[in-house]
């Protein structure tokens, strides 16, 4: 008995063994062929022009009742009024049978409001979170250069830039603004920031961007943007960016796709370097130790026992412009291949970012 169980967990082990290299060598390839949708893109109308004037249009804005962006870990609390931040939320749509989410997909939503009770709730120490409900691309459309996964992202900016105008006439023209997104939002974000603030008047309202999870081509992306990249830690008006990885990195799955697109200059990305700012310091291409973290949240479920821990992730720039955060946390299990931490970039340093935009809307 005892052979056959002996047997029996060695059997198991080289499964494991076997499908830890499969995975090695072909998981990027595994990870597209689940997530890439299968169906032919599907063309959407635009909303009606006052779509978002209606509160069911929103996960966060001032007047409504329960607002998952307004969530805070014990010990800290939000606080209405000053800023007017516009959070573009990441992308939370996992299914492949359609390019686009609809808006009333449960599973997409539920999970939406998690990612704001862990990224945008950082930023309600510094006044009103809007954060607008939009057809997001699915998953699938960042694994692939396909023309469809082109015209996902099109639909979703779509709504994105439709949010963003009902915001500005919500605010009034006097408030000062902070934008933030992560992820499909940080990209969003980027093409909001070339069409609607470079170059324009509202410039100069615009306290800081924080385009974090999606990388930004120094070269081929930033001088579009209209906003300098943030090089001092009391800086306004300037761009943050970063995404996260635990050593040893292997970025492959997203400089794959990265490297085979042009820039918002119109110039390649290929090979260029990537703006890489270190939140525990506020400035670029920085090396910071755990000492210099004021606080990773570690989620919990619905976050309703999510703690603050300070003290426990050190981060620096390395590379192309990655930013790496040594040995891998705890922080939960989503950790995506190649040691990247892409969806806990708020949450490894949550306090840091909420004392960064604070020093940043104080600054003159």
């Amino acid at each position: 008995m005892a052979r056959k169980f002996l047997y029996i967990v060695a059997f198991l082990t080289a499964l494991v063994i076997v499908a830890a290299i499969v995975f090695r060598i072909w998981g990027n390839d595994l990870i597209r062929w689940r997530f890439v949708p299968g169906t032919t893109f599907e063309a959407r109308a635009s909303l009606p022009a006052d779509a978002y004037d209606v509160p069911q249009m929103w996960y966060a804005r001032p007047g409504l009742e329960k607002s998952p962006a307004s969530w805070t870990p014990a010990g800290y609390h939000p606080k209405p009024g000053g800023a007017a931040i516009f959070f573009i939320h990441p992308t939370s749509y996992l299914e492949r049978d359609h390019w686009n989410a609809s808006l009333d997909d449960k599973e997409a939503n539920e999970r939406a409001e998690l990612f704001l009770r862990g990224q945008a709730s950082a930023f309600n120490g510094a006044g009103d979170i809007w954060a607008p409900r939009y057809r997001q691309a699915a998953f699938g459309a960042f694994l692939t250069t396909a023309p469809d996964a082109g015209r996902a992202l099109d639909v979703a900016y779509r709504d994105v830039a439709q949010a963003f105008d009902e915001f500005l006439r919500g605010i009034g023209p006097e408030r000062p603004i902070v934008l933030a997104g992560h992820s499909q939002g940080a990209l969003h974000l980027m093409r909001l920031l070339k069409d609607r603030v470079a170059g324009k008047p509202l410039a100069k309202r615009i306290a800081a961007a924080y385009v974090v999870g999606w990388p930004i081509s120094r070269t081929a992306d930033l001088p579009a943007l209209g906003l300098p990249e943030c090089t001092a830690r009391d800086q306004r008006g300037c761009v943050l960016s970063w995404g996260s990885f635990a050593e040893p990195a292997d970025p492959t799955l997203i400089l794959d796709t990265f490297d085979a697109t042009i820039g918002l200059t119109g110039q390649a990305r290929r090979g260029t370097r990537i703006v890489c700012t270190n939140p525990l310091t506020g400035t670029a291409d920085a090396d910071a130790p755990a000492s210099a973290n004021l606080g990773t949240l570690f989620p919990a479920g619905d976050m309703s026992g999510a703690t603050i821990e300070r003290g426990k992730v050190p981060a620096r720039c390395a590379g192309r412009g990655f930013l790496l955060i040594g040995e891998a946390p705890q922080l939960g299990p989503y950790v995506l291949p190649g040691n990247n931490f892409h969806v806990y970039d708020y949450a490894l340093f949550w306090a840091n970012v909420r004392a960064d935009v604070a020093r940043r809307l104080a600054a003159r």
